[in-house]
Formats: C-alpha cells, structure tokens, sequence
C-alpha cells in the first residue's frame, strides 16, 4: 500500500531505555488509514541524509489523530529523530506496506528487540486467547503497553529478565500454546520461527525488518527470496517494502 507523504507536528518524545524512544506525531491522514504491522518512512532534515528511515508504526489513534513510533537509534538518521520535541515538525509518509492478516485463532505473538513495537497496536486488535512473547537483549521497554492485552512471557540474552535464551526458549520453558503465530524481529529469530511453525504444524505470520530505501517498491533494494515467481521482477523475490513487510512464513527462503 502507498501512502501519504506529509509534515507532521511532534506531540511527544520519551526516552523508553538507553537507546529506544518513544514518538507520537500528530498525523490524521495516516493514522485513519493504518493497519497493525504497517509502517512509514521517516525523512531526515540533513540534506546529506538523502533516504528516508522506516520504522514500524507502535501504535495509531483514530480519533487523536496520532501515530507512535517506537525505534531504535542505530545511526545519525535516527539520532537526529531522537532530538525532537513537541511542537517540532517533520516529514512523514505512510502508512506503507501491508501489515498482519487477523485470524481468530488462539495467538502467540513473538516480537524481538525492535521488532517489539508493533505488537503493541496488533494484540489490541485482536480479539482471541494470545500470549506475548518478547525477547531482549538486555533492558526491557513497552512492558506496560502490552500487559493488558494478554499474559506476556519474556526471554533475555543476560537471563535478568525471565528465561535466559531466546523466544523460542520461553516458548518451550511456559509451554506456550497456540494455532497462530504472529512475529517481527531480526532474521536470526524469523528463520527459528519458520522452522519451529512447520515443525509444529503452526501458522505464522511474519514480518521482516530490512533497510530499505524508496519504500514504495520502486527500487527493489529490499528483497527477499520467495517460493514463488514475482509478477513485478519475474524472479523467485518479493519486495519486503512492498509485497511485505509480513508474509506468510510459508512464502519466503532465509
């Protein structure tokens, strides 16, 4: 899906850990139109940062007409988003992309690091069981956001923060049941996930997180390999931009 490219007004930043922030831009036109798993691409205001940054969309309000972006600063793009404050302005579109399928089927939704956001507005729309599993490295965020939606089970890298290991270890270690999975996180975690699915008879859906730069399809810099023939490229990719970024696990090759 294309979407709207426009100037949107700061409402609030706050720092969640010691490199993840929260943003909520003020943006009608995007909110009313997005869905859970979508994203927008974010534009930097340094001419010599020509590309826009995706990032995930964490949450949307309809009726305030907000957008909350959680992310990560990785670089100067992002280091740049993190000092802006209320009242400042920038240049957004979305939503992108197309976001999860909703199924009413019992859940288990799986979100990695910075792959974590977007479970946030997805286990609000869902209306079956679910269960959250979240994996960190180190220091947690969004905890408080997600409580409410279903029970959540976490995983760490240092074991300070429930099982030690991965998601799939807490899945194992809680005995964690479900007919669905929904995940977004780093390609390591989704390709565990995908083989854990068929092992188990599951379907999952995932979505992957890839740089990327137009956003819209046009460029092909975010491929992936795919079962299937691309009508767009006719070659076996898909556009994570475009066709994704969440795909059946069945349809793609890591």
């Amino acid at each position: 899906m294309s979407g709207v490219k426009m100037t949107a007004k700061v409402r609030s930043q706050e720092k969640l850990s010691s490199d993840i922030y929260s943003l909520v831009l003020h943006a009608p036109e995007i909110a009313e139109a997005s869905k859970p798993g979508q994203f927008v691409s974010l534009y930097s205001k340094n001419g010599a940062n020509l590309l826009p940054r995706p990032i995930s969309i964490c949450e949307f309000d309809t009726e305030k007409g907000t957008v909350r972006l959680v992310y990560r600063v990785v670089g100067k793009g992002t280091d740049e988003f993190s000092k802006l404050k209320e009242g400042d302005k920038i240049d957004v579109m979305g939503p992108l992309g197309n976001g999860f399928t909703l199924k009413d089927k019992k859940a288990i939704l799986i979100g990695g690091g910075i792959g974590i956001p977007p479970m946030v507005e997805l286990a609000k729309w869902l209306d079956c069981e679910k269960s959250i599993v979240l994996g960190f490295r180190d220091e947690t965020f969004l905890l408080e956001d997600l409580e409410p939606s279903g029970e959540v089970y976490i995983a760490s890298e240092d074991g300070k923060h429930g099982v030690q290991g991965n998601v799939l270890d807490a899945i194992r270690e809680y005995e964690i049941e479900g007919d669905i999975i929904y995940a977004c996180g780093p390609t390591p975690m989704l390709r565990a996930i995908k083989e854990y699915a068929i092992a188990n008879n599951i379907e999952a859906q995932i979505s992957m997180e890839e740089k990327m730069a137009c956003g819209i399809g046009a460029c092909l810099a975010c491929v992936c390999k795919s079962k299937e023939v691309d009508h767009h490229t006719n070659v076996n990719n898909k556009r994570i931009c475009k066709d994704g970024p969440v795909f059946d696990a069945r349809e793609v090759e890591f």
